[in-house]
């Protein structure tokens, strides 16, 4: 079932291609030229016929109810098209982290231009609608760099560059990419993350392991590498192959190096290596990284890949 009537504090809903353009428009301008504007705007496109859905569809709001049971009546979960100000609407949806009910919070999907660090006190008047769920938090997308709002709390960093770019990058001797056969080496690495975790105590909330199933599913895609150094394994890479801001990308999915394998300075390696090892140089290669975590990210950097935006989290209340 959906509605079509306007909710309290909504506007009347912009189509899926209108939410596209919307998107493109807040995104970096080092983007703009790695990919034809049409073919990324129909990515986008497809990606917000969800948002639009979510906005509509009582029947998927009842079944997100019953799967939570944060509280609220099924008409709650809705995503609202709101007017923030005279000049800026934007969409706004109840999520929760890790699917836990106790950590709500209110996620800016999409807004009608790039938001400025000045429109942060109308975003969260505007939160208002999901004041039934008690969110401590916002969470808002700017492709402005990481540094412009440092009293605000990152959240995760997009870090991309087309393949093509990235495959002329020195690599270490003794360091290789070969392709992942199977599983076996899963408890390796998932103590690899423990040890980082146990000397690092925020890493747990920065970087976890890839749970076995969605590793499996980058080996048979083809894009999970076994990380050799020195002649030893060393950790894994893998990618899997879907849009990333709208852009035809190979999302980074894990990228771990075993504990005798880090402080060489390899991490920046690993992206030439995967570009290299990746088919279509016109792809981009594009991750997720958390603002905090300042080594992966210069890693990164020093690969060529770009900070092209993130997220940031904003208090409520």
């Amino acid at each position: 079932m959906t509605t079509t009537d306007t909710l309290p504090g909504t506007t009347e809903l912009p189509t899926a291609a209108e939410l596209a353009t919307f998107t493109l428009a807040t995104q970096h301008p080092a983007t703009h030229g790695w990919m034809d504007r049409g073919a990324r705007l129909r990515n986008l496109t497809d990606e917000h016929e969800i948002d639009l859905q979510l906005a509509t569809d009582l029947d998927l709001a009842a079944q997100r109810a019953e799967f939570l049971t944060a509280g609220p009546a099924a008409p709650a979960y809705l995503n609202r098209w709101v007017t923030v100000s005279a000049d800026l609407h934007a969409m706004l949806s109840i999520r929760f982290e890790g699917l836990d009910v106790t950590k709500p919070f209110v996620d800016v999907s999409v807004t009608s231009r790039p938001i400025v660090r000045a429109d942060l006190p109308a975003l969260a008047d505007a939160a208002r609608v999901y004041a039934a769920f008690h969110p401590p938090r916002l969470r808002v997308w700017s492709a402005a760099p990481l540094t412009d709002w440092a009293d605000l709390d990152p959240d995760r960093r997009v870090l991309a560059a087309p393949v093509g770019h990235l495959r002329g990058h020195p690599v270490p001797e003794g360091l290789t990419l070969t392709p992942t056969a199977d599983t076996s080496r899963y408890a390796d690495a998932q103590a690899a993350y423990d040890a980082v975790d146990a000397a690092h105590p925020h890493h747990p909330y920065e970087a976890r392991l890839l749970p076995a199933e969605d590793l499996q599913e980058c080996i048979d895609a083809g894009t999970m590498f076994d990380v050799h150094w020195r002649g030893g394994w060393a950790g894994y890479a893998g990618t899997l192959a879907h849009p990333q801001l709208g852009l035809d990308a190979q999302v980074v999915q894990e990228l771990l190096l075993a504990p005798h394998a880090r402080g060489h300075g390899l991490g920046a390696a690993l992206s030439t290596l995967f570009a290299r090892h990746l088919p279509d140089p016109a792809q981009v290669l594009s991750g997720t990284i958390h603002g905090r975590n300042r080594g992966a990210l210069n890693a990164a950097t020093r690969a060529g890949r770009h900070d092209v935006g993130g997220w940031w989290w904003a208090p409520l209340r």
